[in-house]
Protein backbone atom coordinates (compact mmCIF):
# COMPACT_ATOMS: atom_id res chain seq x y z
CA UNK A 1 0.00 0.00 0.00
CA UNK A 2 1.28 3.34 -1.07
CA UNK A 3 1.87 6.08 1.77
CA UNK A 4 -0.77 8.23 -0.14
CA UNK A 5 -3.31 5.86 0.48
CA UNK A 6 -2.72 4.98 3.74
CA UNK A 7 -5.28 7.25 5.36
CA UNK A 8 -8.80 5.30 6.48
CA UNK A 9 -12.12 6.26 5.32
CA UNK A 10 -14.38 7.23 7.67
CA UNK A 11 -16.74 4.62 8.10
CA UNK A 12 -20.52 5.22 8.90
CA UNK A 13 -20.51 5.91 12.46
CA UNK A 14 -21.55 3.53 15.54
CA UNK A 15 -20.47 5.48 18.07
CA UNK A 16 -20.90 9.33 16.78
CA UNK A 17 -20.09 12.67 16.55
CA UNK A 18 -21.92 13.65 19.45
CA UNK A 19 -20.30 10.85 21.86
CA UNK A 20 -17.00 11.45 20.90
CA UNK A 21 -17.61 15.48 21.66
CA UNK A 22 -18.87 14.27 24.98
CA UNK A 23 -16.57 11.83 25.44
CA UNK A 24 -13.33 14.49 24.57
CA UNK A 25 -14.98 17.14 27.17
CA UNK A 26 -15.31 14.80 30.11
CA UNK A 27 -11.79 13.50 29.49
CA UNK A 28 -10.63 17.43 29.48
CA UNK A 29 -12.65 17.53 32.77
CA UNK A 30 -9.91 15.74 34.48
CA UNK A 31 -7.21 17.72 33.31
CA UNK A 32 -9.15 21.12 34.19
CA UNK A 33 -10.06 20.23 37.62
CA UNK A 34 -7.61 18.18 39.30
CA UNK A 35 -4.48 20.71 38.06
CA UNK A 36 -2.64 22.80 40.75
CA UNK A 37 -3.64 26.10 39.34
CA UNK A 38 -0.93 27.66 40.53
CA UNK A 39 1.92 25.94 38.43
CA UNK A 40 -0.08 23.48 36.54
CA UNK A 41 1.01 20.36 37.70
CA UNK A 42 -1.31 17.24 37.46
CA UNK A 43 -1.56 13.96 39.58
CA UNK A 44 -0.45 11.52 37.29
CA UNK A 45 -3.50 9.18 38.48
CA UNK A 46 -6.35 9.08 40.92
CA UNK A 47 -5.59 6.04 42.76
CA UNK A 48 -4.18 7.36 46.24
CA UNK A 49 -4.03 10.98 47.97
CA UNK A 50 -0.30 12.51 47.84
CA UNK A 51 0.39 11.31 44.13
CA UNK A 52 2.93 13.58 42.56
CA UNK A 53 2.86 14.91 38.93
CA UNK A 54 3.94 12.84 35.56
CA UNK A 55 5.54 15.67 33.92
CA UNK A 56 4.32 13.65 30.35
CA UNK A 57 0.90 14.22 31.90
CA UNK A 58 1.54 17.99 32.06
CA UNK A 59 2.80 18.11 28.49
CA UNK A 60 -0.49 16.10 27.28
CA UNK A 61 -2.34 18.79 29.61
CA UNK A 62 -0.75 21.36 27.56
CA UNK A 63 -1.34 20.40 23.70
CA UNK A 64 -5.46 19.33 25.72
CA UNK A 65 -6.28 23.81 26.26
CA UNK A 66 -5.60 24.55 22.34
CA UNK A 67 -8.64 21.94 22.06
CA UNK A 68 -10.67 22.88 24.91
CA UNK A 69 -10.67 26.48 23.38
CA UNK A 70 -11.51 24.80 19.74
CA UNK A 71 -14.19 23.02 21.27
CA UNK A 72 -15.72 25.66 24.02
CA UNK A 73 -14.78 23.85 27.23
CA UNK A 74 -13.11 26.92 28.51
CA UNK A 75 -13.00 30.37 27.83
CA UNK A 76 -9.40 30.97 25.62
CA UNK A 77 -8.27 33.54 28.63
CA UNK A 78 -8.79 30.92 30.93
CA UNK A 79 -6.71 28.39 29.14
CA UNK A 80 -3.80 31.19 28.56
CA UNK A 81 -4.17 31.47 32.39
CA UNK A 82 -3.61 27.84 33.06
CA UNK A 83 -0.70 27.36 29.87
CA UNK A 84 1.08 30.33 31.44
CA UNK A 85 0.92 29.49 34.94
CA UNK A 86 2.23 25.95 33.72
CA UNK A 87 5.29 27.25 31.59
CA UNK A 88 6.36 30.39 33.84
CA UNK A 89 7.07 27.54 36.61
CA UNK A 90 8.90 25.09 34.84
CA UNK A 91 10.88 28.00 33.14
CA UNK A 92 11.67 29.08 36.94
CA UNK A 93 12.27 26.31 38.21
CA UNK A 94 15.33 24.81 39.99
CA UNK A 95 17.78 23.26 37.16
CA UNK A 96 20.90 22.15 38.56
CA UNK A 97 22.64 18.34 39.80
CA UNK A 98 20.95 19.12 43.25
CA UNK A 99 19.10 15.65 43.95
CA UNK A 100 15.65 17.89 45.32
CA UNK A 101 15.80 19.78 41.83
CA UNK A 102 13.06 19.93 39.36
CA UNK A 103 15.36 19.69 36.56
CA UNK A 104 18.96 19.18 34.74
CA UNK A 105 20.31 20.65 31.80
CA UNK A 106 16.81 21.64 30.50
CA UNK A 107 14.96 18.41 31.17
CA UNK A 108 12.74 17.55 33.88
CA UNK A 109 12.54 14.83 36.38
CA UNK A 110 9.84 12.35 35.27
CA UNK A 111 7.89 12.69 38.63
CA UNK A 112 6.95 16.09 41.11
CA UNK A 113 5.52 16.59 43.90
CA UNK A 114 2.41 18.57 42.90
CA UNK A 115 2.70 20.95 45.50
CA UNK A 116 6.40 21.95 45.31
CA UNK A 117 7.37 21.12 41.90
CA UNK A 118 10.28 19.35 43.27
CA UNK A 119 11.74 15.78 42.12
CA UNK A 120 9.57 13.06 43.98
CA UNK A 121 10.35 9.61 44.74
CA UNK A 122 13.94 9.72 43.54
CA UNK A 123 13.08 9.08 40.19
CA UNK A 124 14.92 9.78 36.73
CA UNK A 125 15.27 12.58 34.73
CA UNK A 126 13.66 11.38 32.21
CA UNK A 127 14.31 12.21 28.31
CA UNK A 128 10.63 11.08 26.92
CA UNK A 129 8.87 12.63 29.11
CA UNK A 130 10.75 15.40 28.73
CA UNK A 131 10.03 15.16 25.15
CA UNK A 132 6.26 15.01 25.50
CA UNK A 133 6.31 17.94 28.24
CA UNK A 134 8.08 20.50 25.42
CA UNK A 135 5.81 18.92 22.47
CA UNK A 136 3.05 20.21 24.64
CA UNK A 137 4.77 23.39 24.85
CA UNK A 138 5.31 24.07 21.09
CA UNK A 139 1.88 23.05 20.43
CA UNK A 140 0.12 25.74 22.52
CA UNK A 141 3.02 28.41 21.36
CA UNK A 142 1.54 27.57 18.02
CA UNK A 143 -2.27 28.05 18.94
CA UNK A 144 -2.25 30.81 21.14
CA UNK A 145 -0.76 33.25 18.43
CA UNK A 146 -2.36 36.48 19.04
CA UNK A 147 -0.64 39.52 19.41
CA UNK A 148 -1.03 40.15 23.51
CA UNK A 149 1.50 40.25 25.84
CA UNK A 150 -0.16 36.84 27.74
CA UNK A 151 0.02 35.20 24.22
CA UNK A 152 3.38 36.22 23.51
CA UNK A 153 4.85 35.24 26.82
CA UNK A 154 3.36 31.61 26.05
CA UNK A 155 5.30 31.46 22.60
CA UNK A 156 8.88 33.05 24.00
CA UNK A 157 8.66 30.88 27.33
CA UNK A 158 7.93 27.43 24.97
CA UNK A 159 10.93 28.46 22.73
CA UNK A 160 13.40 29.47 25.58
CA UNK A 161 12.31 25.64 27.35
CA UNK A 162 12.69 23.89 24.16
CA UNK A 163 15.80 25.90 23.52
CA UNK A 164 17.46 25.10 27.38
CA UNK A 165 17.34 21.47 26.45
CA UNK A 166 20.62 19.32 25.94
CA UNK A 167 20.04 16.66 23.76
CA UNK A 168 23.66 16.17 23.58
CA UNK A 169 24.29 15.46 26.75
CA UNK A 170 21.61 13.00 26.86
CA UNK A 171 23.47 10.96 24.40
CA UNK A 172 26.00 10.41 26.99
CA UNK A 173 28.83 9.87 24.67
CA UNK A 174 26.79 7.39 22.39
CA UNK A 175 24.61 7.46 19.14
CA UNK A 176 21.58 6.92 20.62
CA UNK A 177 19.81 8.80 23.46
CA UNK A 178 19.31 7.19 27.22
CA UNK A 179 16.26 6.94 29.23
CA UNK A 180 17.41 9.17 31.60
CA UNK A 181 19.93 10.49 34.52
CA UNK A 182 19.76 10.38 38.25
CA UNK A 183 22.72 12.58 40.34
CA UNK A 184 23.30 9.55 42.81
CA UNK A 185 23.87 7.03 39.60
CA UNK A 186 24.21 8.24 36.46
CA UNK A 187 22.68 7.54 33.56
CA UNK A 188 20.67 4.68 32.84
CA UNK A 189 21.44 1.90 31.15
CA UNK A 190 18.43 1.75 28.87
CA UNK A 191 19.03 3.67 25.86
CA UNK A 192 15.97 4.53 23.55
CA UNK A 193 16.47 1.54 20.36
CA UNK A 194 14.10 -0.15 18.48
CA UNK A 195 10.92 1.33 17.31
CA UNK A 196 8.71 2.67 20.09
CA UNK A 197 7.67 6.00 21.58
CA UNK A 198 10.61 7.88 20.72
CA UNK A 199 10.24 8.84 17.33
CA UNK A 200 9.48 12.47 18.57
CA UNK A 201 12.12 12.23 20.50
CA UNK A 202 14.61 11.98 18.01
CA UNK A 203 12.89 14.26 15.96
CA UNK A 204 12.70 17.33 17.88
CA UNK A 205 15.80 16.45 19.29
CA UNK A 206 17.21 16.97 15.43
CA UNK A 207 15.34 19.88 15.32
CA UNK A 208 16.72 21.95 18.48
CA UNK A 209 18.63 25.70 17.34
CA UNK A 210 21.17 24.83 20.16
CA UNK A 211 22.40 21.43 21.22
CA UNK A 212 20.77 18.77 18.56
CA UNK A 213 21.23 15.50 17.95
CA UNK A 214 23.53 14.47 15.41
CA UNK A 215 21.93 13.03 12.34
CA UNK A 216 23.83 9.76 12.55
CA UNK A 217 21.76 9.27 16.38
CA UNK A 218 18.57 9.01 13.93
CA UNK A 219 19.74 6.12 11.98
CA UNK A 220 21.91 4.24 14.67
CA UNK A 221 17.92 4.37 16.37
CA UNK A 222 16.37 3.14 13.26
CA UNK A 223 19.10 0.34 12.67
CA UNK A 224 18.01 -1.43 15.93
CA UNK A 225 14.24 -1.54 14.00
CA UNK A 226 12.74 -4.98 13.77
CA UNK A 227 10.40 -5.23 10.94
CA UNK A 228 8.02 -8.32 11.06
CA UNK A 229 4.79 -10.21 10.09
CA UNK A 230 2.18 -10.76 12.04
CA UNK A 231 -1.31 -12.03 11.37
CA UNK A 232 -1.27 -11.16 7.53
CA UNK A 233 0.28 -7.57 8.15
CA UNK A 234 3.91 -6.21 7.47
CA UNK A 235 4.93 -3.88 10.21
CA UNK A 236 7.44 -2.32 12.20
CA UNK A 237 6.98 -4.09 15.11
CA UNK A 238 6.54 -2.84 18.73
CA UNK A 239 4.40 -4.63 20.87
CA UNK A 240 1.95 -2.21 23.33
CA UNK A 241 -0.23 -0.56 21.00
CA UNK A 242 1.12 3.25 22.68
CA UNK A 243 4.40 2.68 21.10
CA UNK A 244 2.45 3.19 17.77
CA UNK A 245 0.53 6.28 19.12
CA UNK A 246 2.23 8.98 21.04
CA UNK A 247 4.21 10.64 18.75
CA UNK A 248 1.17 10.71 16.34
CA UNK A 249 -0.22 12.86 18.94
CA UNK A 250 1.85 15.52 17.84
CA UNK A 251 3.26 14.40 14.31
CA UNK A 252 0.90 14.14 11.20
CA UNK A 253 2.92 11.26 9.40
CA UNK A 254 0.57 10.80 6.71
CA UNK A 255 2.68 10.83 3.19
CA UNK A 256 6.15 11.37 4.25
CA UNK A 257 8.91 8.68 4.84
CA UNK A 258 12.17 8.83 6.17
CA UNK A 259 14.85 6.17 4.75
CA UNK A 260 13.30 3.45 6.47
CA UNK A 261 10.06 3.91 5.25
CA UNK A 262 10.60 4.72 1.58
CA UNK A 263 12.17 0.81 1.27
CA UNK A 264 9.51 -0.53 3.01
CA UNK A 265 7.28 1.36 0.63
CA UNK A 266 4.53 2.99 3.90
CA UNK A 267 4.56 5.64 6.12
CA UNK A 268 4.46 5.64 10.32
CA UNK A 269 0.41 6.44 9.93
CA UNK A 270 0.09 3.22 8.02
CA UNK A 271 2.21 1.26 9.84
CA UNK A 272 0.31 2.46 13.06
CA UNK A 273 -3.05 1.18 10.98
CA UNK A 274 -1.68 -2.03 10.82
CA UNK A 275 -0.54 -2.68 14.27
CA UNK A 276 -3.86 -1.51 15.31
CA UNK A 277 -5.22 -4.15 12.94
CA UNK A 278 -3.03 -6.85 14.79
CA UNK A 279 -4.07 -5.52 18.13
CA UNK A 280 -7.49 -6.30 16.73
CA UNK A 281 -6.56 -9.86 15.27
CA UNK A 282 -4.84 -10.76 18.64
CA UNK A 283 -7.90 -10.02 20.20
CA UNK A 284 -10.13 -12.30 17.97
CA UNK A 285 -7.64 -15.29 18.10
CA UNK A 286 -7.49 -15.03 21.91
CA UNK A 287 -4.69 -17.29 21.65
CA UNK A 288 -4.95 -17.36 25.86
CA UNK A 289 -8.68 -18.08 26.04
CA UNK A 290 -9.30 -14.70 28.33
CA UNK A 291 -12.87 -14.09 28.75
CA UNK A 292 -14.46 -11.96 26.34
CA UNK A 293 -11.83 -10.89 23.50
CA UNK A 294 -12.90 -10.72 20.22
CA UNK A 295 -13.89 -8.71 16.78
CA UNK A 296 -14.76 -5.21 19.33
CA UNK A 297 -12.68 -6.49 22.41
CA UNK A 298 -8.85 -5.78 22.58
CA UNK A 299 -6.94 -2.64 23.29
CA UNK A 300 -3.76 -4.09 24.69
CA UNK A 301 -1.35 -1.51 25.74
CA UNK A 302 0.31 -0.38 28.78
CA UNK A 303 -2.21 0.50 31.43
CA UNK A 304 -3.18 -0.67 35.16
CA UNK A 305 -4.22 -4.09 36.33
CA UNK A 306 -5.85 -6.09 38.90
CA UNK A 307 -2.55 -7.48 40.41
CA UNK A 308 -0.01 -8.44 40.96
CA UNK A 309 -1.66 -11.54 42.22
CA UNK A 310 -2.09 -14.98 40.99
CA UNK A 311 -6.12 -17.15 40.70
CA UNK A 312 -7.50 -19.41 39.74
CA UNK A 313 -9.85 -18.74 37.16
CA UNK A 314 -11.95 -22.20 35.28
CA UNK A 315 -9.55 -24.23 36.11
CA UNK A 316 -6.61 -22.54 35.05
CA UNK A 317 -4.15 -20.99 37.49
CA UNK A 318 -3.77 -17.13 35.84
CA UNK A 319 -1.40 -14.25 36.95
CA UNK A 320 -2.81 -11.02 36.81
CA UNK A 321 -0.66 -7.84 36.55
CA UNK A 322 -0.08 -4.32 37.65
CA UNK A 323 0.47 -1.46 36.07
CA UNK A 324 2.77 -2.91 32.50
CA UNK A 325 3.26 -2.58 29.08
CA UNK A 326 1.40 -5.14 27.96
CA UNK A 327 1.60 -6.09 24.56
CA UNK A 328 0.85 -8.49 21.39
CA UNK A 329 1.51 -11.11 20.36
CA UNK A 330 4.30 -11.81 22.98
CA UNK A 331 2.79 -10.20 25.40
CA UNK A 332 2.54 -10.11 28.61
CA UNK A 333 -1.03 -10.48 28.29
CA UNK A 334 -3.67 -11.06 31.69
CA UNK A 335 -7.18 -10.27 29.60
CA UNK A 336 -6.44 -6.66 30.51
CA UNK A 337 -7.83 -4.25 28.26
CA UNK A 338 -7.62 -0.47 28.04
CA UNK A 339 -10.40 1.63 26.12
CA UNK A 340 -8.35 4.82 26.11
CA UNK A 341 -5.85 2.78 23.64
CA UNK A 342 -8.54 2.10 21.46
CA UNK A 343 -9.42 5.87 21.11
CA UNK A 344 -6.04 6.63 20.57
CA UNK A 345 -6.10 4.67 17.35
CA UNK A 346 -9.08 6.42 16.08
CA UNK A 347 -7.11 8.30 13.15
CA UNK A 348 -6.01 4.93 12.07
CA UNK A 349 -8.84 2.54 11.90
CA UNK A 350 -11.71 4.51 12.85
CA UNK A 351 -14.03 1.44 10.75
CA UNK A 352 -12.44 -0.71 13.41
CA UNK A 353 -12.18 2.06 16.85
CA UNK A 354 -16.20 3.43 16.95
CA UNK A 355 -17.72 -0.18 16.76
CA UNK A 356 -15.36 -1.02 19.74
CA UNK A 357 -16.34 1.85 21.57
CA UNK A 358 -19.74 1.13 20.95
CA UNK A 359 -19.53 -2.56 21.79
CA UNK A 360 -17.62 -1.58 25.40
CA UNK A 361 -20.57 1.30 26.12
CA UNK A 362 -22.78 -1.09 25.64
CA UNK A 363 -21.35 -3.89 27.62
CA UNK A 364 -19.21 -2.29 30.27
CA UNK A 365 -21.25 1.01 30.98
CA UNK A 366 -19.24 1.42 34.03
CA UNK A 367 -16.40 2.32 32.02
CA UNK A 368 -17.08 5.55 31.77
CA UNK A 369 -17.89 8.24 34.30
CA UNK A 370 -17.51 11.78 34.81
CA UNK A 371 -13.66 11.88 33.80
CA UNK A 372 -14.22 10.02 30.83
CA UNK A 373 -13.26 6.52 29.96
CA UNK A 374 -11.79 4.26 33.27
CA UNK A 375 -8.24 3.23 33.00
CA UNK A 376 -8.47 -0.34 32.02
CA UNK A 377 -10.87 -3.09 33.08
CA UNK A 378 -10.43 -6.75 33.07
CA UNK A 379 -13.19 -8.97 32.66
CA UNK A 380 -11.52 -12.52 33.39
CA UNK A 381 -10.44 -11.10 37.05
CA UNK A 382 -12.68 -13.39 39.13
CA UNK A 383 -15.00 -10.22 41.31
CA UNK A 384 -17.76 -9.96 43.16
CA UNK A 385 -17.76 -6.37 43.28
CA UNK A 386 -18.36 -5.55 39.25
CA UNK A 387 -22.02 -7.03 38.51
CA UNK A 388 -19.97 -10.09 36.81
CA UNK A 389 -17.78 -8.03 34.38
CA UNK A 390 -14.33 -8.84 35.62
CA UNK A 391 -12.69 -6.36 37.30
CA UNK A 392 -12.98 -2.66 36.06
CA UNK A 393 -10.49 0.53 37.66
CA UNK A 394 -11.77 2.97 38.98
CA UNK A 395 -8.95 5.51 38.13
CA UNK A 396 -7.78 7.49 35.79
CA UNK A 397 -4.51 8.10 34.84
CA UNK A 398 -2.90 11.53 32.90
CA UNK A 399 -0.93 9.06 30.21
CA UNK A 400 -4.33 7.86 29.39
CA UNK A 401 -6.59 10.59 29.60
CA UNK A 402 -4.36 12.84 26.61
CA UNK A 403 -4.47 11.02 24.20
CA UNK A 404 -8.01 10.38 24.19
CA UNK A 405 -8.76 14.31 24.02
CA UNK A 406 -5.73 15.03 21.35
CA UNK A 407 -6.58 11.69 19.14
CA UNK A 408 -10.44 12.50 18.80
CA UNK A 409 -9.48 16.29 17.57
CA UNK A 410 -6.77 14.80 15.12
CA UNK A 411 -9.51 12.67 13.94
CA UNK A 412 -12.41 15.07 13.86
CA UNK A 413 -10.24 18.05 12.29
CA UNK A 414 -6.37 17.30 12.70
CA UNK A 415 -5.97 20.43 14.79
CA UNK A 416 -3.03 19.25 16.65
CA UNK A 417 -1.18 17.78 13.31
CA UNK A 418 -1.48 21.74 12.28
CA UNK A 419 -0.19 23.54 14.50
CA UNK A 420 3.11 21.32 14.52
CA UNK A 421 3.35 21.09 10.91
CA UNK A 422 3.57 25.26 11.69
CA UNK A 423 6.13 24.81 13.74
CA UNK A 424 9.66 25.25 12.23
CA UNK A 425 11.35 23.12 14.84
CA UNK A 426 9.52 19.73 13.52
CA UNK A 427 9.82 20.73 10.33
CA UNK A 428 13.99 21.02 10.34
CA UNK A 429 13.77 17.62 12.66
CA UNK A 430 12.26 15.26 10.09
CA UNK A 431 14.15 17.29 7.67
CA UNK A 432 17.08 16.18 9.36
CA UNK A 433 15.75 12.29 9.99
CA UNK A 434 15.81 12.42 6.45
CA UNK A 435 12.11 12.79 5.72
CA UNK A 436 10.52 13.96 2.54
CA UNK A 437 7.07 14.18 0.84
CA UNK A 438 3.98 15.17 1.60
CA UNK A 439 2.96 17.92 3.45
CA UNK A 440 6.94 18.77 4.16
CA UNK A 441 7.52 19.39 0.20
CA UNK A 442 4.98 22.65 0.84
CA UNK A 443 6.98 24.40 2.80
CA UNK A 444 9.73 26.89 2.45
CA UNK A 445 13.22 25.78 2.85
CA UNK A 446 14.23 25.94 6.69
CA UNK A 447 17.12 27.45 8.21
CA UNK A 448 19.63 23.64 9.26
CA UNK A 449 21.33 23.47 12.76
CA UNK A 450 25.19 23.29 13.37
CA UNK A 451 26.66 20.12 14.26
Amino acid sequence: MSAQKSTARRPALTYGDDRLQTLQRNTFRYFWQETNPQNGLIPDHTSADDIPASIAGVGLALGSYPVAVERSFVPRAKAVERTLATLRFFWGAPQGPMPDATGHRGFFYHFLDVTTGRRAWRCELSTIDTTILIAGALTAAAYFDQATDDEREVRNLADSLYRRVDWRWAQNGDATVSHGWKPETGFLRARWQGYNEALILYVLGLGSPTQPLPEKSYLAWTSTYRWKTLYGHELLYGGPLFMHQLSHLWIDFRGIQDAFMRRQAIDYFENSRRATYVNQRYGIRNPKGLRDYGQHAWGITASNGPGPTTRRVRGVTRRFLGYVARGVPYGPDDGTLAPWAVVASLPFAPEIVLPTLQHYSVTYPKMENEHGLVCSFNPTFPSRGSGGSGWISHDHFALDQGPVILMIENYRSGLIWRLMRSCPYVAVGLRRAGFRGGWLTGLPPTTPVAE
